[in-house]
């Protein structure tokens, strides 16, 4: 039951890493018009979410493997700073601040970031949960026998203090 509910966490993970995914390609056609001169850091962008898009996808099959948990990291670090580079590229066209459907995509953006940040949190509580189970007496001595020889892996990034806020995306 409890390998069930950190599944099902990561589902939830699963699925507003995804929404935020397909926001990305969204923000940037809408700001594609405005920064011509900034085509590298556009695409920089697109290949951070495409990297992240398929650690998800490997770590769908599994979310039990420490791995697979790593690679989404890692994908999420590229696309943190790539989306940090558009920030910094926007910031120099004013009137893009101006253009609703880039207000209207930052702000879906931003309720991702939370809606993500939720998603982790859940996740996490729930393989702590089913490690605290699994490590319990008699629990420890059962829980090998019934194919749970290790402990779940909790979705923990490198720059896990930065993590703690959402990217702050300003026009």
């Amino acid at each position: 039951a409890y390998k069930n509910q950190y599944e099902n966490a990561f589902s939830q993970i699963e699925v507003q890493l995804k929404r935020r995914y397909d926001l990305i390609p969204n923000l940037v056609e809408a700001t594609k018009a405005y920064l011509t001169h900034e085509k590298e850091t556009l695409e920089a962008v697109i290949s951070a979410r495409n990297t992240a898009l398929a650690g998800l996808k490997e770590a769908s099959k599994n979310p039990a493997s420490a791995s697979a948990l790593g690679k989404i990291a890692s994908g999420e670090g590229m696309l943190k700073s790539a989306l940090g580079a558009l920030n910094v590229a926007v910031e120099a066209y004013p009137e893009l601040k101006a253009n609703q459907n880039i207000s209207d995509l930052t702000e879906e953006l931003t309720s991702t970031e939370n809606r993500v940040s939720y998603s982790r949190q859940a996740f996490n509580d729930a393989v702590m949960q089913f490690n605290v189970y699994r490590q319990s007496f008699p629990n420890n001595f059962f829980a090998p026998t019934f194919g749970f020889r290790s402990d779940a892996s909790l979705l923990e990034f490198e720059d896990s203090a930065q993590i703690q806020q959402a990217p702050k995306v300003s026009f």
